[in-house]
């Protein structure tokens, strides 16, 4: 696929669908003359275009029209709605990426009545950063080609995998939600270094940065995280009688249990 000439439409300027935008236009992967985006609100439209000098649409069958890749950004419960608005504008020369967690890739073939090539992705908020844990599964129609496509444009926003489809909802569960499960573990390490004494400033710097070399230690040594926190571990140490306390509040188990909640979760958006 030439990106040069293609052309990027995105149904749904949420949060998930600016990050996305900020991330491909931050790489260059698209330029902005090049990128569409559609959404109900007026208002949203007008802040995006304003933001991004990107070109703005109200009429999902006209984005549809116009673009060779739509990204759909939409929450799964208003999908039906606005893939029954696209269908008449689709065809086999179009290459749908829809990152609507639980939707099925043979849901959406259904929905656009066959016409169109599906990619499912599930990409995180850290895409508004470059550094987005993307999944990629192939749908009906899709092509080698079309999945090349679909990391080139992922890839610029931080790291992909492939998977197959029977687990993207254990995807969604882990690192589509996954940012949520940090940032609150985050917020509780501020509040920590507050309560013993550090201003609240240089508690969210030693954490915030704590965190983020923590993740990097783990995707530059390849180590395993058990290995890295033996690591930080001394006998008799600051660090056991921590994790002591985490180890009792059953820390480990509610970090599996919400992600298999939200698997669960994305299970029933999928129905």
């Amino acid at each position: 696929m030439d990106f040069k000439k293609a052309k990027l439409g995105i149904l749904g300027g949420g949060a998930m669908g600016e990050a996305i935008i900020r991330g491909i236009l931050k790489a260059r992967v698209f330029s902005p003359q090049q990128l569409t985006v559609s959404d109900i609100s007026a208002e949203k439209l007008k802040g995006l275009k304003a933001t991004h000098k990107i070109k703005t649409c109200s009429d999902n069958k006209k984005l549809v029209s116009d673009s060779s890749i739509i990204i759909i950004a939409v929450k799964p419960q208003v999908l039906p709605a606005v893939i029954k608005e696209c269908t008449a504008a689709s065809d086999k020369t179009r290459l749908f990426i829809s990152i609507a967690a639980g939707v099925r890739t043979d849901t959406l073939c259904e929905l656009l009545s066959g016409r169109g090539r599906i990619i499912r992705a599930m990409p995180n908020t850290a895409a508004r950063v470059l550094e987005s844990a993307t999944a990629l599964c192939s749908g009906p129609g899709a092509t080698d080609a079309d999945l090349n496509a679909a990391q080139k444009i992922f890839n610029a926003l931080g790291k992909t995998v492939l998977v197959d489809e029977k687990l993207m909802d254990a995807v969604t569960g882990l690192s589509g939600s996954g940012p949520a499960y940090v940032f609150l573990f985050l917020e509780a390490l501020i509040d920590a270094g507050v309560k013993v004494g550090l201003t609240r400033a240089v508690a969210s710097a030693l954490a915030s940065q704590t965190i983020f070399g923590a993740a990097k230690l783990v995707t530059e040594t390849l180590e395993s995280a058990t290995k890295l926190k033996e690591q930080v571990t001394s006998p008799g140490g600051t660090t056991i009688s921590g994790l002591h306390v985490l180890e009792k509040g059953g820390f480990k188990g509610l970090v599996m249990d919400a992600v298999e909640a939200a698997t669960q979760r994305s299970k029933e958006l999928g129905k």
